[in-house]
């Protein structure tokens, strides 16, 4: 494999120029089992070498032991790497299996000075609003962001799983920079009105979980009997039971295509997610995680990846087949508001 860095975007109107392909980080500390510390700072280091400057975390990943694990690499590149990181889900301190959704300004202002104390940074450089509290006006959300970016705390403003209607009302208080919500070969339920959405508004999006949490490589086909105990796709309806061995079969085109392309099923499911970008016309920036370099590498070769329009209308038909929703309570997500 060539070392040849990714080509770049820019992360929305006013947003930072990023490599066209993220790392989602949140899997070196928390959610898909035992991970190795040292080969996830092997990762960080070389994502960085190929050109992926765009390093996404939250604060409920592994309540700040992602973000607190982040600092280290994020001090030795802070003036190369572009850091992002969300507010929103609060651990009660009686069950830290529980997430509670919390958009009110005084948990805001305590979240993102706890972020900035884990990180060891000054300024975050993406802020993001990591899922919507239906009973706070999300006007009154984007206003305290608002103040976080004119206090120099916060450099620009993203929001996760939200409507086009949220995204262009809370355009209408402050500029926002990118949208964060799962978009693949499975889940595409985004371009109905989001997309549109953030492309007339001039906003980048994000797809997080592009290779369907690691389905769309392949590499496991039932969460039940393929994963640890402790990971969390267990207990996602889609990777699971009968539902898993129906999406299993959804994989043959994947299949197909990759072997015409001596390519992985991940590489083609990501050059998939990257050509989204001209098919809707608006910037996109996928963060497949990993906590491994080779799978970074293969990631990054994604970019390079180009599939025909033949190609993409094989694929065309897989997300309407899928069985099972994406999570099991669906009312956090923008398509349980829709």
């Amino acid at each position: 494999m060539t070392d040849s860095r990714i080509p770049t975007t820019r992360l929305g109107d006013d947003g930072p120029e990023v490599g066209v392909q993220g790392l989602g980080c949140m899997g070196m500390s928390f959610g898909y089992g035992p991970s190795d510390a040292d080969a996830s700072r092997a990762t960080l280091e070389r994502a960085l070498e190929l050109g992926v400057t765009l390093y996404d975390t939250a604060d409920a990943y592994g309540a700040g032991d992602n973000e607190r694990f982040l600092a280290p690499f994020f001090a030795a590149h802070r003036d190369e790497v572009v850091i992002a990181t969300k507010f929103a889900l609060s651990i009660p301190p009686d069950d830290p299996t529980k997430r509670i959704i919390r958009n009110d300004p005084p948990y805001i202002r305590r979240s993102v000075e706890a972020s900035l104390d884990r990180l060891g940074v000054d300024v975050i450089d993406l802020y993001y609003m990591h899922r919507r509290d239906v009973n706070v006006p999300i006007e009154e959300t984007v206003a305290v962001m608002a103040d976080l970016v004119r206090e120099g705390k916060v450099k620009h403003l993203g929001l996760s799983e939200v409507t086009g209607d949220e995204l262009r009302a809370a355009q209408a208080v402050h500029p926002i920079a990118a949208v964060q919500s799962e978009w693949s070969l499975f889940s595409r339920d985004i371009e109905a009105g989001v997309v549109p959405a953030a492309r007339d508004l001039g906003v980048a999006l994000v797809p997080y979980s592009p290779l369907g949490r690691g389905f769309l490589t392949g590499s496991f086909a039932n969460a039940d009997q393929d994963l640890t105990a402790d990971d969390f796709r267990r207990r996602q309806p889609r990777f699971t039971g009968d539902n898993a061995e129906a999406n299993a079969a959804l994989l043959d085109p994947v299949r197909t295509i990759a072997e015409a392309h001596d390519a992985t099923l991940g590489q083609i499911a990501l050059a998939w997610a990257q050509q989204r970008a001209q098919v809707h016309g608006l910037p996109v920036i996928p963060i497949p995680g990993t906590r491994k370099p080779t799978r970074v590498e293969e990631n990054a070769a994604a970019t390079r990846v180009v599939l025909t329009q033949d190609e993409l209308s094989s694929l065309e038909p897989i997300a309407e087949k899928v069985s099972g929703d994406r999570y099991a309570d669906m009312t956090f997500t923008s398509a349980g508001r829709e």
